[in-house]
């Protein structure tokens, strides 16, 4: 073997090691019951989703329950709920966007800012902009959906 394939081969596994020694208490699932709509649900999610919602939770002075009753309600007035399945992978997708429009500079990486602060439209134009000039993805206008091209 030469010396190229050995170099890009060690590569590679630098960077699947990099994700393959996460702690796997952050990919552990777990499941709250939280009450939506005078409901008791159980919802279950990976460990990391939950630090993530309740980061965003305390950001605006919420404990997970309340943000998660929250999104909940508003999907449910907009009449964009699915099923149970559908609010999950919805807090799961919640969790990576903010993350990522922190990575953006969309959202403030100071936790001290509430996220009801924020200009909401100013943040959603900023990621319909960061999204359309990104070469392999495309936001499908009015569906919120990625497609790769």
């Amino acid at each position: 073997m030469n010396g190229l394939a050995t170099g890009r081969r060690d590569k590679e596994s630098a960077m699947c090691q990099i994700f393959t020694t996460a702690d796997p208490a952050l990919y552990a699932n777990r499941a709250r019951s939280i009450r939506l709509r005078g409901v008791a649900t159980s919802i279950r999610l990976e460990n990391i989703y939950w630090q993530a919602l309740e980061e965003i939770g305390t950001r605006d002075g919420l404990s997970v329950p309340q943000l998660v009753t929250r999104l909940h309600d508003e999907l449910d007035e907009a009449g964009v709920l699915g099923d149970r399945a559908n609010f999950t992978s919805f807090l799961r997708v919640t969790c990576t966007r903010y993350l990522q429009l922190q990575l953006a500079g969309l959202i403030p990486g100071d936790v001290g800012v509430p996220i009801r602060s924020l200009d909401a439209d100013q943040v959603l134009a900023g990621e319909c902009d960061r999204l359309q000039r990104r070469p392999a993805a495309k936001l499908v206008a009015g569906a919120g959906v990625l497609r790769s091209h």
